[in-house]
């Protein structure tokens, strides 16, 4: 069974200057031990990309600076990396990776998309000339390589167009000289052991993975790809936080989920959920109730935008009342509070009004909701009036919301 959380590990990489200018991004297991129990390693790396793009979001781990993630051979040559932005990783050749004309080209081709490559804990090997001059940076490791073998190791990598990163520095001493040889940067517990990141996990099963994934196959409309997303308020947020990950800088703010799924495309999402597939429950149980209740209140508010007087004209009214409400509970679903939402999430001003103060004509409808959640049917006659809205309407919306939720199940 999956760790409860999303767990990732950080280790800082530095300049010459001693600042900051990267992170290695680590599969971990355990947070309490930082430690790493790696039974597959395709399947690490899976994990630390999902829960980079769409556990934390890439802003909150990285800030401003790259990270770097450990490569095997199938998720090298997969489809999958195009999820990744190539301004904001380095892709780490393992140690273990054999050179063969594939492997080459591929990393070739990575290059040439804008990926930076690293390789991992090396020593020079005349089989990877034809990789030194492709990758932008080589790690010695010094446990490897002893301090009387570095100076002869450095003028090896001359004659190539590589950084040198310096990895496992333990002490002053080994900086000192690694920075006197013209290492670039440094990694190591002089500066920083790895720290552990986590954050509560928004699991989805094997078996609403695999519907997405078919209709992406089968080219089904957007609207078919949207429901799949409706239909489940964890995938809807990782949507929403994938989005930012990989559209950085975004000029508007999210509108709704079918915007949400548009800005991302189709291409883009297929690559997600691919690699979301390596590290599912396949056998995860029942739907937590949390999550119908989501369902239920998005949709019957969905349904209360049609009608309300400040919102049935807009085109989207429909669209962003069904997220406010999908939003609004993952708090109780997830253990995430509001102010994490708002921080991860390019929301529109009026998702976030309601979210917050419950303002505005979407805050209303929350409103609503949450009274007849409550079993409180004494609505204010004049607020009705005021919305639109009569008690009949508001019975028929409540139907049709869990006859929604109840065919999408």
């Amino acid at each position: 069974m999956p760790h409860a959380n999303y767990l990732i590990g950080r280790q800082p990489i530095l300049d010459r200057n001693e600042q900051v200018v990267a992170y290695e991004l680590l599969f971990r297991t355990a947070a309490a031990h930082n430690t790493a129990t790696i039974a597959d390693a395709t399947q690490a790396t899976a994990s630390v990309i999902i829960n980079a793009l769409s556990g934390f979001g890439l802003e909150r781990i990285l800030g401003n600076h790259r990270g770097f993630i450990n490569m095997e051979l199938d998720l090298l040559l997969s489809d999958s990396l195009g999820i990744l932005p190539w301004d904001r990783v380095v892709l780490e050749l393992l140690e273990s990776l054999v050179i063969t004309p594939k492997l080459v080209e591929r990393c070739r081709v990575l290059k040439q998309e804008g990926f930076q490559l690293a390789l991992d804990d090396h020593e020079y090997d005349p089989a990877y000339e034809e990789l030194y001059g492709i990758v932008d940076i080589v790690k010695i490791d010094l446990l490897q390589t002893p301090p009387s073998r570095l100076a002869g190791m450095v003028e090896k990598f001359r004659p190539y167009p590589v950084k040198l990163l310096a990895e496992k520095v333990e002490t002053r001493d080994e900086y000192r000289l690694c920075l006197d040889l013209g290492f670039e940067y440094f990694q190591g517990f002089y500066f920083a052991k790895p720290s552990v990141m986590e954050k509560k996990r928004f699991d989805e099963s094997g078996s609403t993975l695999l519907k997405l994934m078919d209709l992406l196959m089968k080219d089904a409309e957007l609207e078919m790809i949207e429901q799949a997303f409706r239909a489940s308020p964890g995938l809807t947020y990782k949507l929403l936080l994938l989005v930012n990950s990989v559209s950085l800088g975004l000029r508007g703010k999210i509108q709704n989920i079918r915007h949400a799924v548009a800005l991302l495309g189709r291409q883009q999402i297929k690559r997600w959920v691919q690699l979301a597939l390596f590290v599912s429950d396949a056998h995860s149980g029942p739907e937590n109730p949390l999550v119908e209740f989501a369902a239920v209140r998005a949709a019957f508010m969905e349904q209360l935008a049609y009608r309300h007087s400040g919102l049935k004209d807009g085109k989207d009214a429909g669209e962003q009342a069904f997220l406010t409400g999908i939003l609004s509970v993952l708090g109780s679903i997830y253990d995430i509070s509001i102010d994490e939402i708002l921080a991860n999430l390019s929301l529109s001003e009026a998702v976030k009004e309601a979210l917050t103060n419950r303002g505005g004509a979407l805050g209303q409808l929350l409103q609503l909701s949450e009274q007849l959640e409550n079993l409180d049917a004494r609505f204010d006659s004049d607020w009705l009036e005021e919305m639109g809205l009569s008690q009949e309407y508001i019975l028929a919306a409540q139907v049709k919301a869990y006859g929604w939720r109840d065919g999408m199940l």
